[in-house]
Protein backbone atom coordinates (compact mmCIF):
# COMPACT_ATOMS: atom_id res chain seq x y z
CA UNK A 1 0.00 0.00 0.00
CA UNK A 2 1.33 3.33 -0.95
CA UNK A 3 0.61 6.13 1.28
CA UNK A 4 0.10 9.73 0.15
CA UNK A 5 2.12 12.18 1.92
CA UNK A 6 0.08 14.45 4.02
CA UNK A 7 -0.71 17.93 2.73
CA UNK A 8 1.12 20.13 3.91
CA UNK A 9 -0.58 23.31 5.36
CA UNK A 10 2.23 25.82 4.43
CA UNK A 11 1.93 25.32 0.92
CA UNK A 12 -1.09 25.98 0.11
CA UNK A 13 -1.84 29.42 -0.29
CA UNK A 14 -3.73 31.33 2.58
CA UNK A 15 -7.81 31.26 2.58
CA UNK A 16 -9.00 34.00 0.87
CA UNK A 17 -12.44 35.11 -0.18
CA UNK A 18 -11.17 35.07 -3.51
CA UNK A 19 -9.85 31.66 -3.39
CA UNK A 20 -13.52 30.90 -1.96
CA UNK A 21 -14.93 31.85 -4.56
CA UNK A 22 -12.68 30.40 -7.30
CA UNK A 23 -13.10 26.97 -6.09
CA UNK A 24 -16.64 27.37 -5.73
CA UNK A 25 -17.02 28.42 -9.81
CA UNK A 26 -14.53 25.12 -10.09
CA UNK A 27 -17.20 22.93 -8.34
CA UNK A 28 -20.49 24.76 -10.12
CA UNK A 29 -18.70 24.35 -13.70
CA UNK A 30 -17.51 20.96 -13.10
CA UNK A 31 -20.13 19.56 -11.13
CA UNK A 32 -23.18 21.93 -11.00
CA UNK A 33 -25.09 24.57 -8.61
CA UNK A 34 -26.71 21.60 -6.90
CA UNK A 35 -23.47 19.98 -5.75
CA UNK A 36 -21.95 23.15 -4.14
CA UNK A 37 -22.35 22.95 -0.07
CA UNK A 38 -20.00 24.31 2.22
CA UNK A 39 -18.46 21.01 3.50
CA UNK A 40 -17.49 20.29 -0.65
CA UNK A 41 -15.91 23.32 -0.91
CA UNK A 42 -13.82 23.15 2.30
CA UNK A 43 -13.03 19.88 1.28
CA UNK A 44 -11.92 21.41 -2.57
CA UNK A 45 -10.00 24.05 -0.57
CA UNK A 46 -8.08 21.90 2.10
CA UNK A 47 -9.87 23.52 5.30
CA UNK A 48 -12.61 22.56 7.60
CA UNK A 49 -15.78 24.23 6.28
CA UNK A 50 -16.15 26.21 9.27
CA UNK A 51 -13.27 27.92 8.14
CA UNK A 52 -14.92 29.99 4.91
CA UNK A 53 -17.39 31.30 7.68
CA UNK A 54 -14.67 33.65 8.65
CA UNK A 55 -14.29 35.28 4.92
CA UNK A 56 -18.02 34.92 4.01
CA UNK A 57 -20.08 35.49 7.46
CA UNK A 58 -23.48 35.05 5.83
CA UNK A 59 -22.28 31.43 4.47
CA UNK A 60 -23.72 30.22 1.44
CA UNK A 61 -25.82 33.30 0.83
CA UNK A 62 -22.44 35.12 0.72
CA UNK A 63 -21.27 32.42 -1.27
CA UNK A 64 -23.84 32.60 -3.98
CA UNK A 65 -23.87 36.40 -4.54
CA UNK A 66 -19.59 36.41 -4.51
CA UNK A 67 -20.24 34.02 -7.75
CA UNK A 68 -22.70 36.23 -9.33
CA UNK A 69 -20.45 38.94 -8.84
CA UNK A 70 -17.60 37.13 -9.66
CA UNK A 71 -19.33 36.09 -13.34
CA UNK A 72 -21.71 38.98 -13.74
CA UNK A 73 -19.43 42.00 -13.03
CA UNK A 74 -17.55 42.97 -16.58
CA UNK A 75 -17.76 46.81 -17.37
CA UNK A 76 -16.75 47.87 -21.01
CA UNK A 77 -13.14 49.24 -21.21
CA UNK A 78 -12.71 52.56 -20.13
CA UNK A 79 -10.77 53.12 -23.14
CA UNK A 80 -13.53 53.37 -25.53
CA UNK A 81 -12.25 55.63 -28.68
CA UNK A 82 -14.77 57.89 -29.47
CA UNK A 83 -16.41 57.38 -32.35
CA UNK A 84 -15.95 53.50 -32.03
CA UNK A 85 -18.47 52.56 -29.12
CA UNK A 86 -20.05 50.58 -31.04
CA UNK A 87 -16.93 48.38 -31.48
CA UNK A 88 -16.41 48.57 -28.05
CA UNK A 89 -20.05 47.23 -27.47
CA UNK A 90 -20.10 44.58 -29.49
CA UNK A 91 -16.44 42.78 -28.44
CA UNK A 92 -18.25 43.06 -24.44
CA UNK A 93 -21.41 41.46 -25.39
CA UNK A 94 -19.34 38.82 -26.57
CA UNK A 95 -16.77 38.59 -24.28
CA UNK A 96 -19.31 38.78 -21.94
CA UNK A 97 -21.78 35.87 -23.70
CA UNK A 98 -18.59 33.85 -23.71
CA UNK A 99 -18.28 34.28 -19.90
CA UNK A 100 -21.83 33.43 -19.08
CA UNK A 101 -21.44 30.28 -21.60
CA UNK A 102 -18.41 29.18 -19.78
CA UNK A 103 -19.56 29.50 -16.47
CA UNK A 104 -23.93 28.27 -17.36
CA UNK A 105 -23.65 26.70 -13.84
CA UNK A 106 -23.96 30.51 -12.31
CA UNK A 107 -26.33 31.91 -14.95
CA UNK A 108 -29.80 30.92 -13.13
CA UNK A 109 -27.68 32.58 -10.16
CA UNK A 110 -27.28 35.61 -12.42
CA UNK A 111 -30.97 35.71 -13.46
CA UNK A 112 -32.89 35.45 -10.44
CA UNK A 113 -30.50 36.49 -7.32
CA UNK A 114 -31.31 39.82 -6.09
CA UNK A 115 -27.86 41.30 -6.32
CA UNK A 116 -27.56 44.66 -7.88
CA UNK A 117 -24.23 45.46 -6.98
CA UNK A 118 -22.77 42.78 -9.24
CA UNK A 119 -24.59 44.69 -12.07
CA UNK A 120 -24.33 48.23 -11.53
CA UNK A 121 -20.34 48.66 -12.62
CA UNK A 122 -21.48 46.92 -15.63
CA UNK A 123 -24.37 49.05 -16.26
CA UNK A 124 -23.04 52.21 -15.62
CA UNK A 125 -20.03 51.55 -18.02
CA UNK A 126 -22.13 50.50 -20.82
CA UNK A 127 -23.94 53.91 -20.21
CA UNK A 128 -20.69 55.59 -20.98
CA UNK A 129 -19.52 53.68 -23.84
CA UNK A 130 -22.92 54.53 -25.34
CA UNK A 131 -23.03 58.23 -24.31
CA UNK A 132 -19.27 58.65 -25.42
CA UNK A 133 -20.56 56.93 -29.15
CA UNK A 134 -23.19 60.26 -28.98
CA UNK A 135 -26.34 58.36 -27.37
CA UNK A 136 -28.75 60.89 -25.61
CA UNK A 137 -28.95 60.13 -21.82
CA UNK A 138 -32.29 58.52 -21.80
CA UNK A 139 -30.99 56.33 -24.84
CA UNK A 140 -27.77 55.62 -23.22
CA UNK A 141 -29.71 54.10 -20.22
CA UNK A 142 -32.25 52.49 -21.92
CA UNK A 143 -29.86 50.40 -24.53
CA UNK A 144 -27.66 49.43 -22.09
CA UNK A 145 -30.21 47.88 -19.56
CA UNK A 146 -31.49 46.05 -23.00
CA UNK A 147 -28.27 44.86 -24.34
CA UNK A 148 -27.73 43.13 -20.65
CA UNK A 149 -30.59 41.78 -20.92
CA UNK A 150 -30.38 40.41 -24.37
CA UNK A 151 -26.91 38.92 -23.99
CA UNK A 152 -28.20 37.30 -20.65
CA UNK A 153 -30.86 36.44 -21.71
CA UNK A 154 -29.70 34.72 -25.18
CA UNK A 155 -26.87 32.89 -22.94
CA UNK A 156 -29.68 31.39 -20.93
CA UNK A 157 -31.55 30.35 -24.32
CA UNK A 158 -28.46 28.99 -25.70
CA UNK A 159 -27.85 26.64 -22.23
CA UNK A 160 -31.25 25.75 -22.71
CA UNK A 161 -30.59 24.43 -26.11
CA UNK A 162 -33.52 25.26 -27.04
CA UNK A 163 -34.72 26.43 -30.72
CA UNK A 164 -37.31 29.13 -29.30
CA UNK A 165 -38.55 29.51 -32.91
CA UNK A 166 -39.14 25.85 -33.53
CA UNK A 167 -36.91 24.92 -36.22
CA UNK A 168 -36.09 21.56 -36.84
CA UNK A 169 -32.68 22.91 -37.98
CA UNK A 170 -29.74 23.19 -35.45
CA UNK A 171 -29.34 26.99 -34.06
CA UNK A 172 -26.33 28.63 -35.28
CA UNK A 173 -25.64 30.43 -31.91
CA UNK A 174 -23.42 32.92 -33.20
CA UNK A 175 -24.71 34.01 -35.99
CA UNK A 176 -27.90 34.42 -33.93
CA UNK A 177 -26.28 36.04 -31.06
CA UNK A 178 -25.22 38.58 -33.86
CA UNK A 179 -28.36 39.60 -35.65
CA UNK A 180 -29.85 39.89 -32.52
CA UNK A 181 -26.88 42.19 -31.18
CA UNK A 182 -27.44 44.55 -34.48
CA UNK A 183 -31.13 45.07 -33.89
CA UNK A 184 -30.35 46.22 -30.20
CA UNK A 185 -27.75 48.64 -31.12
CA UNK A 186 -29.12 49.63 -34.26
CA UNK A 187 -31.27 51.69 -32.45
CA UNK A 188 -29.52 53.22 -30.48
CA UNK A 189 -29.97 57.23 -31.25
Amino acid sequence: MVRQPAINARNRAPLSTERIIEAALQIVDGQGLGRLTMRRLGDALEVEAMAIYHHLPRGKEQLLDGLVAHVAAAPVSADVPAGRAGDALRGWARDYRARLLEHAGVLPLVVTRRNPAALTATIASLREALRLGGAAEEAAAVTAHTLLGYVIGHAALEVRGTAEDGADRAVNWDARFDAGLDVVLGGVR
